[in-house]
């Protein structure tokens, strides 16, 4: 099972974060976002910037020993989004997988892939989020069947009858793509039993975020190591 941490700013917390077992590292790369990872100028004025996360691999020199070491999978996060500025984060940040939250097309999903791959970096992945509160939401993945080569599933939270919410992956059982998906929606350590009941074959990982934060955008590492060593 794949897992994702997103929301990832701090470079100590993201070495930290990275030793912990996690799969992939999330970057947000959208403005509006209270995670949002700015672009600096560079001191020398020289064209690509250089990244906010001054000591992470990709962006200086000095980092090279610290999250490069580790066997993680980096994750930048767009919505709507110019293609040209995507295209340099993906080159400033050596990322691995784009993926997108807006209202993006397959069309824009195909002429971004063209774009990256492969003068830019060769077999850049293409990862579509879909907001799902209905069985008719699951049915969007058809228009990026073919084009986007994972899904992110934020599927609603519903409350249970001793007052808690939980994710209604029940919902997942209409989705008879085949596009691997990862799952998303608020998930916290209480949702253990419910993501390990999980019984489809498309089924990749999951996507965390503020549940396993200590505050925005810090996460805390020892709570996610203990919730992968449960998985």
């Amino acid at each position: 099972m794949i897992v994702k941490i997103c929301g990832l700013r701090d470079a100590d917390n993201i070495r930290a974060v990275g030793e912990t077992g996690v799969d992939w590292l999330g970057f947000d790369f959208r403005t509006e976002s209270p995670r949002y990872v700015s672009q600096i100028r560079s001191r020398a004025g020289i064209i690509p910037d250089y990244s906010s996360l001054e000591r992470m691999p990709g962006c200086c020199p000095e980092a090279a020993s610290g999250v490069g070491a580790m066997n993680c999978k980096r994750v930048g996060v767009f919505a709507d989004d110019m293609p040209q500025t995507i295209v340099t984060r993906v080159v400033n940040y050596n990322l691995d997988i784009v993926q997108l939250n807006g209202s993006e097309s397959e069309v824009m999903i195909d002429n971004l892939r063209r774009t990256l791959d492969p003068d830019i970096h060769a077999g850049i992945r293409i990862m579509k989020r879909i907001a799902v509160e209905s069985i008719d939401d699951i049915g969007k993945y058809k228009q990026y069947a073919g084009h986007a080569d994972y899904l992110l599933f934020d599927v609603c939270r519903r409350q249970t009858c001793d007052g808690r919410t939980a994710i209604d992956v029940s919902l997942l059982d209409a989705y008879d793509g085949e596009v691997p998906f990862l799952l998303g929606g608020g998930i916290s350590v209480d949702d253990l039993e419910t993501i390990l009941g999980i019984d489809h074959k498309m089924f990749l990982g999951i996507d965390l975020n503020s549940c396993f934060e200590t505050e925005t955008a810090v996460k805390d590492a020892v709570l996610i190591k203990d919730f992968i060593s449960q998985l």
